[in-house]
């Protein structure tokens, strides 16, 4: 009887063992099905929410030594370019006409392939994980290119479901978003028939309809009507107070003067200062104008930058070499010159002598001569 009873006992507790593992199985598939559910359902928005956005952990954009060589270029359009966006900043890019600007910005959204470099957003890598890199980001692009055909509410649908925002968060950005732009009477419209401030507005609300951390602006405010440039402007400082970052490219240096908080100057792809801007009102005795057009000669760029690295390291080699060569002949001809100066002295003094032995041998004479 007592040996039944060890037996059940021993079959009981292997029954509840098995129990046990399959109770950590389901609990694992279930942790499993929760992260799959969050990344496929949620909006970029709250899964941005779940990470921890400090200077120290991760910031908004960081771009390290971009490089970018177009086909059938002997010149890097971008050359080992590093900056940082922090949350809650506004960031301007200034530069001329082909200083690299766009290319810069194309690369930022994905659009281009880079050669060196890295680049994230939100502490995601564009190359290893672009998608989560992508959903963190608004872009509106240079040439405002869009769907003409549809009209702006099923754009701003059709982008709303690109990035993955449930259909009644849409529609209430989108409905905020129109007042804010004074788009209301024109979403039923085909976009074909928008006016060009138009068609920039609903591109502006495309790359915001899910709430980007990195809103990204390439020329934003080209043949904008003044009530149209007010809007923008000021919804960009309500992005920025939200806590998110906005990088914006431009000409007009008045409005980066009144908009940013730091400014980067960048001159044939090769950056040539960050400029903290209210520090440089406060400081600098020139106009912020004054001093892009100063960092833009083209004498300032180091053409050194365009070159490639092995013929960098024999340049500094040779350099080097040539410096040494320099430091030896120079001390060479100082310890020449100082010989020389020995034997002048000698000369000299034995002159001295001479001269004065002359003078005795003269003086002893006369003496004589007078006896």
């Amino acid at each position: 009887m007592t040996e039944k009873l060890i037996f059940m006992t021993k079959t009981e507790i292997s029954k509840s063992h098995n129990m046990h593992d399959i109770l950590i199985k389901i609990l694992w598939r279930f942790i499993i099905y929760i992260i799959i559910y969050r990344n496929l359902v949620l909006t970029p928005n709250s899964i941005y929410d779940k990470i921890v956005l400090n200077e120290k952990e991760v910031k908004m954009l960081e771009i390290t030594n971009l490089s970018k060589k177009y086909k059938n270029s002997n010149f890097y359009s971008v050359k080992d370019l590093s900056l940082t966006v922090k949350d809650g900043e506004v960031f301007g890019f200034l530069g001329k006409n082909g200083a690299g600007k766009s290319t810069t910005i194309k690369c930022i959204t994905g659009i281009l392939p880079f050669e060196e470099g890295q680049i994230k957003v939100c502490g995601y890598d564009m190359q290893k994980d672009s998608i989560n890199a992508k959903l963190n980001l608004g872009y509106v692009p240079d040439n405002h290119a869009v769907y003409e055909n549809l009209t702006g509410k099923e754009y701003v649908n059709y982008m709303g479901n690109i990035y993955r925002v449930p259909k009644e968060e849409i529609q209430e950005r989108m409905e905020t978003l129109a007042k804010k732009f004074s788009m209301s009477h024109a979403l039923d419209n085909q976009i074909r028939s928008y006016s060009h401030g138009m068609h920039q507005k609903i591109c502006i609300m495309a790359a915001l309809i899910h709430n980007p951390k990195v809103w990204i602006l390439d020329e934003p405010l080209v043949g904008l009507d003044p009530q149209s440039t007010v809007e923008i402007r000021e919804y960009m400082k309500e992005h920025k107070r939200k806590g998110n970052c906005v990088f914006f490219s431009s000409h007009n240096i008045d409005m980066v003067e009144k908009l940013c908080d730091r400014v980067a100057i960048i001159n044939r792809g090769q950056l040539m200062e960050i400029v903290d801007v209210k520090k440089f009102m406060k400081e600098s005795s020139v106009s912020l104008e004054d001093y892009f057009l100063d960092m833009t000669k083209d004498q300032r760029v180091k053409t050194i930058l365009y070159k490639d690295k092995k013929t960098l390291r024999k340049e500094k080699h040779i350099e080097k070499k040539n410096i040494i060569k320099r430091a030896q002949s120079i001390k060479k001809i100082q310890q020449k010159d100082k010989k020389e100066e020995k034997i002048k002295i000698r000369s000299e003094k034995k002159e001295a002598k001479d001269i004065k032995t002359i003078k005795k041998n003269a003086e002893k004479r006369q003496t004589k001569k007078g006896e």
